[in-house]
């Protein structure tokens, strides 16, 4: 009997141990407030699985600059940009230029529960969003505005948006590990619509590397598939290195060489055209010149030899 029941418990153990194996294996830590927060700076409608609301958000209608509408207006990130500085930043200029302010300055200087209350339109009643997020949704994103933005001025020049001292093969390993099983080693696996333009992960880290900071750090609202940077343990200088290596995978613009070409072939030269140089710039405008003339004078020759007919014969009727 005592053997049954130690058999029994053994089992027991087993099994539980077993289950314990499994779900360890499988878990996946929640999502904290301030990665929530920063998918709802986002696209909050699409966090909350709710349509925008209908229209343009109200203060929308105070610049003139950016010509988006409906519910992209309704974004934090439309209004305030992927590097959270507003019209200080990269939204300073270009089609995503509102004129709105930096978030990121504006915040530092706040408390959290002075954000919640900006919010709710405490500051602005045009800004009120406590009629579509909850407290605990806009706690989760003055959370995020306080304490989850970073600002990556020293990791990407303003002008190129290339990162500057990116460790390349880090972000490879990186990216490698966590990326490429659905974007392909070449980050063209997944093809991206915006505004009309098929990218791929090259494409995007070149023309929007904060959006892709952004979203590789707390992923993309609405898309529970993609791993998230700081659900991993990634600190802000992974995501960095990340972009560095995504910044040298295709963008679908490149020239695409000849594949049947053997190891030692040289490029054919290119037949016509102008010739290079000043002196070949010369002779080609002046040979065109004299082309012309050529051509004129061949057409001039034509009219008279037909007029010419045209009098022989009515000569000759006579």
């Amino acid at each position: 009997m005592r053997t049954s029941i130690r058999i029994l418990i053994l089992t027991v153990a087993a099994i539980l141990m077993g289950v314990g194996t499994i779900s360890a294996s499988n878990f996946q830590a929640p999502a904290d407030d301030i990665t929530v927060g920063a998918q709802l700076y986002d696209r909050w409608y699409a966090v909350l699985n709710v349509s925008a609301p209908a229209g343009n958000m109200p203060i929308w209608e105070r610049q003139s600059t950016n010509t988006r509408s409906g519910p992209d207006t309704w974004r934090c990130s439309e209004c305030h940009g992927w590097d959270y500085k507003g019209s200080e930043g990269a939204y300073s200029s270009g089609s995503h230029a509102t004129g709105f302010p930096n978030v990121m300055k504006l915040a530092a200087g706040m408390t959290d529960s002075e954000i919640v209350a900006h919010l709710k339109g405490s500051k602005d009643p045009s800004h009120d969003f406590s009629k579509y997020l909850t407290d605990t949704d806009l706690e989760k994103l003055a959370k995020f505005v306080k304490d989850g933005v970073q600002d990556d001025s020293a990791s990407v020049d303003a002008h190129t948006l290339k990162v500057t001292g990116g460790n390349l093969a880090h972000g490879k390993t990186l990216y490698d590990g966590n990326c490429a099983s659905c974007h392909g080693t070449d980050g063209k696996l997944i093809v991206f619509r915006t505004e009309g333009i098929n990218e791929y992960i090259g494409s995007v880290a070149n023309r929007d590397p904060y959006r892709f900071l952004h979203r590789t750090r707390f992923g993309v609202a609405g898309v529970k598939t993609m791993p998230v940077g700081r659900e991993l343990g990634w600190q802000p200088a992974d995501s960095v290195d990340v972009l560095a290596y995504a910044q040298s995978l295709p963008t679908g613009t490149e020239i695409e060489t000849a594949t049947n070409a053997g190891a030692g072939s040289k490029t054919s030269p290119n037949l016509g055209g102008p010739q290079g140089g000043v002196l070949g710039g010369i002779l080609t405008g002046l040979g065109t010149v004299f082309a012309m003339l050529g051509l004129n004078a061949l057409f001039m020759l034509g009219l008279i030899i037909i007029g010419a007919l045209i009098v022989w014969a009515l000569r000759k009727r006579n």
